[in-house]
């Protein structure tokens, strides 16, 4: 495609080229914005070679992949019911075999067509057309088709459902909290063809997509049953042959042609080694399982001295959050969430709660790899602030209050415990109550303290929409302000970078502002694997995608 036709793609990418030619714009950021308007993963890398002189498309392995062998991966076992209500990156990647997405997101944070062959984007971004495969067919032997997208749209945004989607896809439903899709929000062209018109512009459209709890379910999924275990219709290139929560998940390759092409393994079984990540390491180390799903910070120098294992490290922006509940007495007085606040040295929790793999935060959920990150001042330890803003508040003598987190990963217990030694001065007691990861994630939305993992995700705006807007699913901290979501909005439609950053600047330090999380990092990730495995990357948000992975059994 020459330069000259990138227009018909979409009337911005020609701005976008001008601005990596003049340097406006970096390489990573013309990547991600022209396939997002609907530039192929292909043409956009040719661009960025052509204009910089430097290829960077990643290189498949010269060595010809051999079909056959079970992969087996040790990741817990979580159940699978309904993925409109995934919770967990585990639970979309045992279910990633049998249903699909609209998009995917690579390891290098670029979003391609999936069950989506391609789409077009209105110039204002608040038109999209999405073009379905023809050819696919469920494991039914039904043809998908438009029909299935529109029934989980539908689902996604009915509040009584409980979707996440909800909050992902904000902008197909009415503004206030509990509003259903509006009328035309999404619409069948044909079969094919489905069009999803938006209020508001929004560029990350196709990359929510392609995020776990965004999978496609065959259209009579809920008529069927409404669940993948007993009823696993898919799309996906195995089929599910066992399944148990916290044991396994077992499966094989569909004897049915792939859409995707050809698919190496013969099958995939997930085992459920508990909790206890030694013994994930442990049957790494003895050649019980081929990969681990991750590996915790505190064994990288075990993989390290073990020279038949490989290690693999990825930057990313996944965290953890110590946030508070605004609704809930005391932290629904802002007064005590800035006297936590001022009692924090995020880089040195990041060095004695994470050995220095990471970043530090800045208590406003927006990562220096997310394209629209603006760097604010460094936020400053200050007892004699925290102290001053505690007795203000009503606490002149000091206050108790408590945290939640899991038993695992060890990082987290770890960071709260630092967390609660950098408040005790202030007058601050802090006591950390670690619970069994069942107990806390069934409350974790209705803690007054709790200490949250959050995954990767791209943009910064995605995150955002996710965990702060109002009334969404996952607004853990119940943080509701109509300025901030209305900059969301704002924030959403802007494909400029730099326009996008003005306008995520005053969302972050609105956010800091309010002093509704304490987040003392950004995590790099980690894992470990046996030399034989090809063709398996470290994905920033822990997604597994296998269908191109082959073990070398020569």
């Amino acid at each position: 495609m020459s330069f000259k036709d990138l227009g018909k793609v979409h009337v911005i990418i020609p701005k976008l080229v001008r601005d990596l030619e003049s340097g406006k714009m970096g390489r990573r950021d013309f990547l991600r914005t022209s396939t997002l308007l609907g530039l192929s993963a292909t043409a956009a890398y040719g661009v960025v070679a052509k204009v910089t002189g430097e290829d960077l498309m990643p290189r498949a392995e010269a060595q010809e992949p051999t079909r056959g062998g079970v992969l087996r991966v040790s990741m817990n076992v979580k159940e699978i019911t309904d993925p409109a209500i995934y919770d967990w990156s585990e639970k979309g990647n045992v279910a990633r075999h049998i249903v699909e997405s609209l998009t995917q997101v690579g390891t290098d944070n670029i979003t391609r067509p999936f069950l989506a062959e391609s789409w077009e984007a209105s110039d204002d971004l608040k038109s999209w057309t999405f073009n379905l495969r023809q050819g696919v067919k469920w494991s039914n032997g039904d043809d998908f088709i438009a029909d299935d997208v529109i029934f989980n749209f539908e689902r996604w945004l009915d509040p009584n459902v409980g979707s996440s989607n909800y909050g992902r896809f904000a902008l197909l439903r009415g503004p206030n909290d509990g509003d259903t899709m509006v009328e035309n929000a999404v619409v069948k062209v044909d079969d094919h063809t489905v069009q999803f018109n938006l209020r508001e512009p929004m560029l990350a459209l196709p990359e929510s997509m392609g995020d776990y709890p965004a999978l496609i379910t065959h259209r009579r999924f809920v008529e069927e049953g409404g669940n993948l275990v007993e009823n696993p219709v898919g799309t996906g290139p195995f089929a599910l042959e066992r399944f148990g929560v916290g044991q396994e998940a077992v499966f094989t390759r569909r004897e049915d042609p792939y859409w995707g092409g050809e698919v190496y393994l013969d099958g995939i079984h997930y085992i459920d080694h508990g909790d206890d990540p030694g013994a994930w390491l442990a049957a790494l180390a003895s050649g019980q399982v081929d990969v681990l799903y991750r590996l915790f910070v505190e064994q990288v120098p075990a993989v390290q001295n073990m020279p038949n294992l490989v290690l693999l490290e990825t930057p990313t922006a996944q965290t953890g959050v110590a946030r508070m509940k605004v609704t809930e007495p005391p932290f629904d007085n802002p007064l005590v969430r800035q006297a936590v606040q001022k009692c924090i040295d995020h880089e040195g929790v990041l060095q004695l709660a994470y050995q220095n793999a990471g970043v530090a935060a800045e208590d406003h959920h927006v990562a220096p790899v997310h394209p629209e990150y603006a760097e604010l001042p460094k936020l400053q330890q200050d007892y004699d602030a925290a102290r001053e803003l505690l007795a203000e508040a009503g606490y002149p003598d000091g206050i108790e209050i408590t945290i939640d987190c899991v038993a695992q990963p060890p990082w987290e217990p770890n960071t709260c415990q630092v967390l609660a030694e950098m408040m005790r001065p202030a007058g601050i007691n802090l006591s950390v109550n670690i619970m069994p990861g069942g107990t806390y994630w069934d409350r974790w939305t209705t803690a007054p303290f709790g200490f949250t993992s959050w995954t990767h995700r791209p943009l910064g705006v995605q995150v955002l929409n996710l965990a702060y807007r109002t009334g969404v699913p996952w607004n853990e901290s119940s943080y509701s302000n109509a300025d901030f979501d209305a900059l969301l909005d704002q924030a959403s439609g802007i494909y400029d970078v730099d326009a996008r950053r003005e306008v995520v600047k005053q969302l972050e330090e609105i956010l800091q502002g309010d002093a509704v999380i304490i987040q003392p990092f950004w995590r790099s990730e980690f894992t470990a694997m046996q030399p034989n495995v090809r063709g398996f990357a470290l994905h920033p948000a822990n997604e597994v995608h296998i269908n191109q992975t082959w073990l070398d059994i020569s």
